[in-house]
């Protein structure tokens, strides 16, 4: 038997397929175009669809007893009665949503938001930009018959039940996380009909088998179960086995996200009111999110426009010890702990010597300091792992994470295999079919200790680098006042 799991991605999706003993044994991936235009962030989500049944047709067979199906969270699909696509899908680092997220701060109050949804009023989530399409394209509104994330957006594709897996509801900006239910009150005020929203279920969820018609198209069996995963952080946590208190995740995707795990929803307002965020963990437990919108987008955009050269290949360039350069790696806005839609990056002490290779190593370096930055921050609040687990796309860099091992000055293990999210979503897939009962536990890889030399070089920097934010972001208010 097989076990797939579908990971949705900001910008391609991924199907891996593993066997009984919790072995990757097939994967197929598709990218998929995100537009950033016009100060416009969207995504096309038949785009998406299409791409989702390409890599499902890529693996078919009639051995694939069930498929989980993650996805990245904020960014929804509304459907009109005929379930197609009302216009295009906002990204979460799309600017609109301001005004309707300060309305309902205002109404309900920012502190109770917190407390009830796990994260402090904020544009980024869906439903201020949810409230944005009702207000300023009415008419379009007026046809949205489902609004869905990509998750469940996927899951209603497959198999026409629309259910969303409780992590992924909690970055709705109305969802009781602790009740386990949509916040009725929030959506009220909101003026959105709770009855449009996919109805939230425990991570994990059967949704029902495949459509016999998609099952026929793309060569499935027709007895495919479906599944309710979980959000992408959530599923890297649970393939990389971090569950307890001691270790966090470094999940670099497009974004970089770095989950702590908590007993409990925290109850300290200061913490929400610095971007971070609570979300329901498969263990009863939560997960506390520090985000940096730089991550693999930071690299992929020198990549594509500056370099063209493969990651590998730019990696064996870099020059020994610290680049010298401080970046701000602020390309799409700030997320924890300013949460600064509007901050924009910059490049410090760079000459003529400098190389293309120096750039690079010091954009790695950039969101290392981010990392740290989020690191420090969460100590006031008693948040300290003593190790980071990475994953994603940025943990097959060795230089990458020995820089956040140098950076951090803390132990950065790397998991062998590179699909640890498709495993932790498979694993929620084979535990419906009654697999997987001992859990599906990560390899090591190679685990990178912090150089001391590098490490005190690099504190040094990072008293300059806590003083950038707040220097640029008054020169950039100066430029807009001229």
């Amino acid at each position: 038997m097989r076990i797939g799991g579908l990971d949705i991605g900001t910008s391609g999706c991924k199907v891996v397929l593993f066997d009984e003993t919790g072995t990757a044994v097939q994967s197929a991936y598709r990218e998929y175009d995100v537009n950033r235009k016009n100060g416009l962030h969207e995504i096309d989500a038949e785009a998406v669809w299409e791409a989702v049944k390409t890599v499902l047709k890529e693996t078919a067979c009639e051995e694939i007893g069930a498929i989980a199906v993650t996805s990245f969270g904020e960014t929804f699909v509304m459907l009109d009665e005929n379930d197609r696509p009302v216009g295009p899908s906002m990204l979460y680092t799309d600017p609109r949503g301001e005004a309707e997220c300060a309305f309902l701060t205002e109404r309900l109050g920012a502190e109770s938001m917190a407390y009830r949804t796990g994260t402090n009023p904020h544009q980024m989530y869906s439903l201020p930009k949810i409230m944005w399409i009702k207000q300023n394209l009415p008419q379009e509104f007026c046809r949205v018959k489902r609004i869905l994330l990509m998750q469940d957006f996927v899951v209603y594709k497959l198999c026409g039940a629309a259910q969303i897996d409780y992590s992924l509801a909690s970055r709705t900006l109305c969802f009781d996380i602790e009740k386990k239910c949509w916040d009725k009150d929030i959506l009220n005020c909101a003026g959105v009909d709770a009855r449009l929203l996919s109805t939230p279920v425990p991570s994990g969820t059967a949704a029902g088998t495949v459509q016999a018609e998609l099952a026929e198209e793309l060569g499935l069996s027709k007895k495919l179960c479906i599944v309710t995963g979980c959000h992408d952080q959530i599923a890297a946590m649970t393939g990389a086995a971090v569950f307890e208190e001691e270790a966090a995740m470094d999940g670099t995707g497009t974004v970089e996200c770095v989950p702590v795990v908590m007993d409990a929803v925290p109850k300290n307002y200061e913490l929400y009111q610095l971007g971070y965020a609570a979300a329901p963990h498969i263990n009863g437990k939560f997960a506390c999110y520090a985000l940096s919108y730089a991550g693999g987008a930071t690299l992929k955009w020198f990549r594509d426009n500056f370099s063209q050269m493969p990651y590998d290949e730019m990696d064996k360039q870099v020059p020994a010890g610290p680049s010298g350069l401080l970046i701000l790696p602020h390309f799409a806005g700030a997320a924890t702990p300013y949460m600064d839609i509007n901050a924009k990056a910059a490049v410090i002490g760079l000459t003529f010597e400098h190389t293309k290779f120096d750039f690079y190593k010091a954009l790695m370096e950039g969101t290392a300091f981010e990392i740290l930055l989020n690191l420090e921050t969460l100590k006031r609040f008693a948040i300290a792992p003593k190790e980071l687990v990475a994953t994603g796309g940025g943990a097959r860099s060795d230089v990458w994470l020995q820089i956040k091992a140098d950076i951090l000055g803390l132990p950065v293990t790397a998991l062998q295999g590179e699909e640890i999210g498709a495993a932790g979503t498979a694993y929620l897939a084979g535990k419906t079919l009654g697999l997987f009962s001992g859990g599906m536990a990560p390899v090591k890889r190679k685990t990178f200790y912090p150089n001391a030399e590098n490490h005190a070089q690099y504190l040094k920097q990072f008293e300059t680098y806590c003083k950038l934010y707040s220097s640029i972001k008054n020169l950039n208010e100066r430029g807009q006042e001229t």
